[in-house]
């Protein structure tokens, strides 16, 4: 594993881009930024509030989950997340021109009647559209914890539906090689779900015992599933916070194998390469994007360079 730059401020949201660089996200400053294959930094839009997950959508501009913020705590060289933000702007769903660094509301909370609270991943589609998850936010001043869901949405700005209601805090979520199930990550349950997708935005209602969800994987121990990525072969690598690396699931729901890392934050990975089998890790605790070759190659998201 190759330490590719630091000083970044909670990274997550990697996107491989085909000339060797990575996007991401600062969660804790606020920005995007674009790491270089040398490790050189570079500004790429200020958003404000909590930038998260990011995909390139299908015309070729970068589309953020913003959280809204939360409060940190840093404490032995580790910066972690505690909480909702003093200044929360609102959950909300952003599209940024790379070049420009243009940052443009595409979703807002209360659009089409959705409660966006702390959206934080997304996934494109074959169809145009997109997948994200809502993590939701903890308030420990009020003592309550969002109930939260999984959302789709089209990339036009003209349709925001929550298909998935409730659901236990998703974090990660992707999509089948086949595009015919969706995977989302629970963080505190540590709990890997799948849906069954129907048609662009729909899901089979009656899937498993408690509505549309089946569980696919769970850990033992004291565990946290943050993000995740889809391997070409259909496996699914989530990060795992606690245990501190990737852990590989079989769409049977076997663990393939667990990759360690240095960071009990280790938050998200991401593919890229021109055989796909490079892997972007973000070690956020820490504030590090790490590379490793990975055994098998990662399967190349919708709407990247070809």
């Amino acid at each position: 594993m190759e330490i590719i730059a630091g000083g970044l401020r909670f990274p997550e949201g990697p996107v491989a881009l085909d000339d060797g660089s990575i996007i991401l996200a600062e969660i804790a400053a606020g920005c995007i930024t674009r790491v270089l294959p040398d490790g050189t930094k570079q500004m790429v839009a200020e958003t404000g509030g909590g930038p998260n997950g990011l995909a390139l959508g299908p015309d070729g501009k970068l589309y953020c989950c913003n959280n809204g913020g939360f409060n940190w705590n840093e404490k032995d060289g580790y910066l972690m997340p505690h909480g909702i933000a003093d200044d929360y702007s609102g959950g909300r769903i952003e599209r940024i021109d790379i070049d420009s660094g243009e940052v443009e509301l595409l979703y807002k909370s209360g659009d089409h009647g959705c409660v966006l609270r702390g959206p934080n991943d997304i996934v494109f589609d074959d169809a145009g559209g997109f997948w994200f998850t809502d993590h939701g936010k903890i308030d420990f001043e009020k003592r309550c914890h969002d109930i939260v869901g999984i959302f789709y949405a089209k990339a036009d700005g003209s349709h925001i539906e929550e298909v998935i209601f409730p659901s236990n805090n998703p974090n990660g979520c992707g999509l089948s090689p086949d595009g015919k199930t969706l995977y989302a990550a629970e963080t505190y349950t540590c709990r890997l779900m799948k849906f069954n997708v129907t048609a662009p935005g729909q899901v089979a209602p009656d899937a498993g015992p408690g509505g549309p969800g089946i569980p696919v994987y769970r850990p033992a121990g004291y565990k946290f599933f943050d993000s995740l990525a889809i391997e070409a072969s259909g496996n699914i690598c989530v990060a795992t916070i606690g245990e501190c690396g990737i852990s590989v699931i079989s769409p049977e729901g076997e663990l393939v194998e667990f990759v360690p890392t240095p960071d009990l934050f280790t938050t998200n990975i991401c593919f890229g390469g021109d055989d796909m089998m490079d892997a972007w890790i973000c070690l956020s605790g820490s504030g590090q994007l790490a590379k490793m070759r990975w055994k098998r190659p990662g399967l190349r998201l919708e709407h990247l360079n070809k």
